[in-house]
């Protein structure tokens, strides 16, 4: 019979968050599988635990990810960890859990913290439906094409990102999004510093560009509203259209104009215009 992997969350900064069956499955467990072993001695030193640990991250989860498996096979217990938070959240240990998916392993979760989700619960924004977008690329081509893919999200979508690139996804993110665009800036959760800001992404953008960004956050953003229905048809809308034109207007301008009056997009009624 094959052993169990335990995906176990552990604290994202307050020690005092770790849950009794956190620390007692972190005890019970043959072996540890961790993000940082020299993060996690720390914690299990806090719980007066002593047990072996591997190491499994980004650069080495195709060969240990394997190693755990044949462990795991032997009919040896894991707990996966990272080094604060939930494992396979925007975390390698993704990979880990699929694979042991594949190969008939049980899985077990061990809830606790997550960042993204105590970030949603104090954003201030809506809850009932949101998406989690984990981290942007530090590539400005892929970053600006995953927000644009997201312009006209209706669910609030969820973002970590770190200091140092903090002040350039700001800015993409108010060129995709719009600078009216709600954002909760949630700072170091649960540690001494934490701290939520929220603003517009244009008062953000101000805000960082005086204030140097610290600790990680955890970016909460207000989803689009949903555009409005036509109230004419794209004839009527059209001939909007060159009223407007006929008024002195470019055909952008009045392509503009008329999609605030009509509900109908600039792009549709300026690619119309041109009989596209």
């Amino acid at each position: 019979m094959s052993g169990r992997l335990y995906i176990v969350a552990t604290p994202i900064g307050n020690l005092g968050d770790i849950s009794e069956r956190c620390a007692e499955t972190l005890g019970s467990v043959d072996f540890i599988a961790a993000e940082d072993t020299r993060v996690t001695i720390k914690l299990l030193n806090h719980l007066g635990i002593k047990k072996p640990m591997v190491s499994y991250f980004e650069h080495n989860k195709t060969e240990s990810g394997a190693m755990i498996l044949d462990r795991l096979l032997r009919s040896e217990s894991c707990a996966l960890v990272t080094d604060a938070g939930t494992p396979a959240i925007s975390d390698p240990g993704e990979d880990l859990v699929a694979l042991c998916a594949k190969s008939g392993i049980e899985i077990i979760s061990v809830p606790g913290c997550c960042a993204a989700i105590s970030a949603l619960a104090v954003s201030g924004l809506k809850t009932g439906r949101f998406t989690f977008e984990g981290f942007l690329s530090t590539s400005k081509k892929s970053r600006e094409a995953h927000l644009q893919s997201l312009k006209n999200e209706q669910r609030t979508m969820i973002f970590y990102e770190a200091p140092h690139k903090l002040r350039a996804t700001l800015s993409d993110m108010r060129d995709a999004f719009g600078g009216d665009r709600k954002i909760a800036l949630c700072r170091e959760i649960t540690k001494l510093h934490e701290e939520t800001l929220r603003m517009t992404l244009s008062d953000a953008v101000s805000y960082y560009q005086n204030t140097p960004p610290k600790g990680e956050f955890v970016l909460v953003i207000e989803g689009a509203f949903p555009s409005p229905q036509p109230r004419i048809s794209l004839d009527d809308a059209l001939r909007r259209v060159s009223e407007l034109r006929d008024g002195g207007m470019s055909l952008k301008e009045a392509a503009k104009r008329c999609a605030e009056e009509t509900g109908f997009t600039k792009n549709e009624l300026y690619d119309a215009a041109l009989g596209k």
